[in-house]
This record gives C-alpha cells, structure tokens and sequence, in this order.
C-alpha cells in the first residue's frame, strides 16, 4: 500500500466493502461527501467494520480504516474453522454462520464473505437471511455473529 512519507505499516488487510455518495441540501444547492464502508482484518482472528465521511474518497477511506482499528474484535478460530452455529441479527439483517469441514472453503457472499475472510476463517458455511441487500448492514450482522462465538480469544475494543 502506498502512501503519505511517514504512513505506519500496517499489520491489516482492508477490504472498500461499499461506497456511496451522499448528499446534504443546503440553500444553494447540493453538498456532496462519500461514504465509506472497510472491513479489516489480520487473517489471524482479528477482524472489524468501519463506517467515515470525507469529501473526497481516499479520505472517507482512510477515517473508515481509522474507525475499524477502534471497533476490532478477535474471533476463536478452531482449525481455520469456527467452534460451533451461531446466528445473530442487526437492524433488517440476519446472518447464520456455521463451521464447515477442512478443506470446504468460503461458503458465503457478499458483505459476509468479505468479513470471513479478513477475520481468517478458512472453511465456513454463511447464509443472509434478513431480507436488506444493504452491505453495512450484513457485515454488522456478521461481525455481530462472531462475537457470539465461544472460544479461547476473548473479544476485546483496542484502543
């Protein structure tokens, strides 16, 4: 990742899960920002969701980035997989994540795939059934199902 001289290496992968542009009426006219939704992750077990808005795209990215630092948890991983079915739901979405044998790979898709992968689980079987396509909001859900799991890691806010 290339940056500013003087940008700290990172130990974390990112992943843009969703950008959008919004808008703020004003008298005279429109103000545009973007949005920026990132999911991060150490492919080790520590993985998190930011949401920032900037007024160009590699700032909302960079704030995102900076707000999932803050809202990382660990998962308990058990042989790339995860120790047992969890289900959880946030706001209109509803994911169930369930361990899959060694070897079985990624069952998942979109915003839930993407956080599977950063958190480094290797086999698990992912369905959405909340009936919201909003990516945010499905890898709230995920992140929220994660930290369900029981396991040795315990989760944790960084600082």
């Amino acid at each position: 990742m290339s940056g500013p001289p003087g940008a700290r290496k990172t130990e974390f992968d990112q992943q843009v899960l969703d950008l959008r542009r919004v808008a703020r009426v004003v008298a005279g006219g429109k103000r545009f920002k973007f949005r920026a939704t990132v999911v991060i992750g150490n492919n080790q077990g520590k993985v998190g969701v930011g949401v920032a808005k900037g007024a160009d795209v590699s700032q909302a990215v960079e704030k995102a980035v900076s707000e999932a630092r803050k809202n990382l948890i660990i998962v308990p991983l058990k042989k790339g997989t995860i120790p047992h079915e969890v289900s959880a739901k946030y706001s209109a979405a509803q994911v169930v994540l369930k361990p899959a044998s060694e070897g079985r790979g990624v069952i998942a898709g979109g915003a839930v795939r993407v956080v599977c992968v950063l958190a480094g689980i290797k086999s698990v079987s992912a369905k959405v059934i909340g009936r919201t396509s909003n990516k945010l909001n499905n890898a709230r859900a995920a992140i929220e199902a994660l930290k369900k799991l029981k396991g040795l890691a315990q989760n944790f806010k960084s600082p």
